[in-house]
């Protein structure tokens, strides 16, 4: 696979018809991928679900989000293996922060595995701060991993009074 300008990019809400692909992108993306229940639950609630597709429809990346008393949180952002850092994770999370703005968000939660160094690299560079750590969040195949909390301000600070 060879990498993709984000001009020829597509940016869609996800809809069933993707779980399919979604589904063959997380389980070779995680050791411990959501289930398709998990993915068809979220689309019942009305999380906010986006795919990001070739010209040819083939899924590239693809995330959901909650949006709730003045909170975003990422739920899930993958990226199919073969298109690691060519900007599809940016790209799309670029896209969320500014869906939650517009939805009048104030802050942007995520939990990251705090062995996933790529992620994280990704989440800092975009802004986010580490907010805490979330002990035995993950499966692991030794028992549980941490998690990161990692938060954005999607408002900026009040300028002073003078």
């Amino acid at each position: 696979m060879s990498a993709q300008p984000e001009r020829l990019w597509n940016l869609r809400p996800m809809h069933e018809a993707h779980l399919p692909l979604v589904l063959d992108i997380e389980q070779r993306a995680y050791p411990f991928p959501w289930t398709e229940g998990i993915f068809r639950d979220c689309l019942k609630v009305g999380y906010s679900a986006w795919v990001v597709t070739s010209p040819a429809d083939e899924v590239l990346a693809y995330a959901l989000m909650s949006m709730a008393v003045g909170e975003a949180h990422i739920l899930n952002l993958c990226v199919e293996p073969a298109y690691h850092q060519q900007g599809l994770g940016r790209f799309l999370l670029t896209h969320l922060q500014r869906l939650a703005r517009g939805a009048g968000m104030d802050l942007m939660l995520l939990e990251v595995r705090k062995s996933n160094g790529a992620a994280i690299a990704l989440y800092l560079g975009m802004g986010f701060r580490k907010l805490g750590v979330r002990k035995g969040y993950y499966p692991a195949h030794q028992g549980s991993e941490d998690a990161l909390l990692l938060g954005f301000n999607l408002r900026p600070p009040a300028a002073p009074v003078k």
